[in-house]
């Protein structure tokens, strides 16, 4: 009997086939004998502006640690003789956590690092075969399921960057109806429905994971209700799903309501997503590659260090730039921008992949799917050697 594909499942695996197609269309590629300096081997120099603090251990997991900063205006810029065309793909440029980007891109922090960038919306499992083939050079997004099975597959595609976690005030996440009797400390999940706009193999099924197992349930004991973003909360209301995965600003519309009960989100101070590279930031222009995370911490460092909604003309200008109300904007906590990578993130991400049954076979390490260097040498660290 041929065994059926779950939801979600038969998506991630058809990007890896799109992605292997893609293997064959760029073989030239694949077979160039030319030298790569890759990201091995390259000098570390101290950089002005960026001291201890510009580098945090990567095993620490408190939930209150301070995210890495340098001074504002640094790391400076160091345009190379000859300007560099980069495309940035993303799934959205409306969201707050392209907000970087955006400013970035405004205020000139690109141009001033010999680059000149492009936004491109455009959905994950398009983009992985673009990146994969050295079609686009970054991806602002996540490693989601996708993303491992296209690793898995062969191809040099590594998270480099994070971008945000949430604040402690946030409560953005899995949200429940309760039943009656139900309480927040006291909700069985198991074989509930929950409706959310993103699907099997997102980032979420991490913090997802950890929410059902504190309310006896797992992901393989949920059934998945996949809806448009407009709704995901009427469903909620109306009683259509008995839990949702509700994002900024949309929890605001329960919070405090009674009936309802937030069971938890992503976890403080661990970034899920950021910047993906392949081979041509990776291989075959690794200093493209550095300039553009220069560029993305001088921007964090100078306007999202600390709690940037308290500026109102900075959330007016913000909310032109991602073009929404400025009210929706101060409906939530400032996002601590964040661009370290956490130690074992990526273990627990494809532990949950698995539990949704989107990924199969033993976990990637490290090494296949992460690179710090990049942004360790934008602020002049050094790791020790092992």
């Amino acid at each position: 009997m041929r065994k059926r594909l779950g939801p979600g499942r038969g998506t991630a695996l058809a990007v890896v086939a799109a992605l292997l197609a893609a293997a064959g269309c760029s073989s030239a590629r694949s077979g160039d004998a030319r030298p790569r300096s890759g990201t091995e081997h390259r000098t570390v120099r101290p950089v002005a502006g960026c001291g201890t603090a510009s580098w945090t251990d990567p095993a620490d997991l408190s939930a209150d640690r301070a995210p890495a900063r340098c001074a504002p205006r640094t790391p400076a810029a160091r345009p190379p003789a000859q300007r560099r065309k980069i495309t940035i793909a993303t799934g959205t440029l409306s969201a707050e956590y392209a907000a970087p980007l955006h400013v970035a891109l405004d205020k000139g922090e690109f141009t001033a690092d010999g680059l000149d960038v492009t936004l491109r919306v455009l959905p994950t499992p398009d983009a992985l075969p673009l990146l994969a083939k050295g079609d686009i050079d970054a991806l602002w997004a996540a490693p989601e399921a996708a993303v491992m099975n296209g690793v898995r597959g062969g191809f040099d595609i590594k998270w480099v960057a994070g971008n945000f976690s949430p604040d402690p005030e946030s409560k953005s996440g899995l949200w429940v109806k309760l039943a009656d009797g139900e309480s927040a400390a006291q909700v069985p999940m198991a074989g509930r429905t929950m409706g959310t706009m993103i699907g099997k193999g997102s980032v979420i099924a991490y913090p997802m994971q950890r929410a059902l197992a504190r309310h006896g349930g797992g992901l393989d004991e949920i059934r998945y209700q996949q809806l448009g973003s407009a709704d995901v909360l009427t469903a909620l209301q109306s009683g259509g799903v008995d839990s949702a995965w509700l994002l900024d600003p949309v929890w605001r519309r329960v919070d405090g309501e009674r009936g309802y009960a937030f069971l938890g989100g992503q976890p403080l101070g661990e970034p899920l997503g950021g910047m993906l590279y392949g081979p041509t930031l990776l291989q075959d222009d690794v200093d493209a590659g550095v300039a553009l995370l220069r560029a993305y911490i001088r921007t964090v460092d100078t306007y999202f260090a600390g709690d940037y909604k308290k500026d109102a003309s900075f959330v007016t200008y913000l909310a032109k730039l991602l073009k929404t109300d400025a009210a929706v904007l101060k409906a939530t906590p400032s996002l601590r921008m964040d661009w370290e990578i956490r130690s074992g993130t990526v273990a627990r991400l494809q532990s949950a992949y698995r539990a949704q049954g989107v990924t199969e076979g033993a976990a990637l390490p490290e090494s296949k799917t992460v690179d710090r260097s990049l942004y360790e040498e934008a602020v002049g660290h050094a790791p020790s050697p092992p």
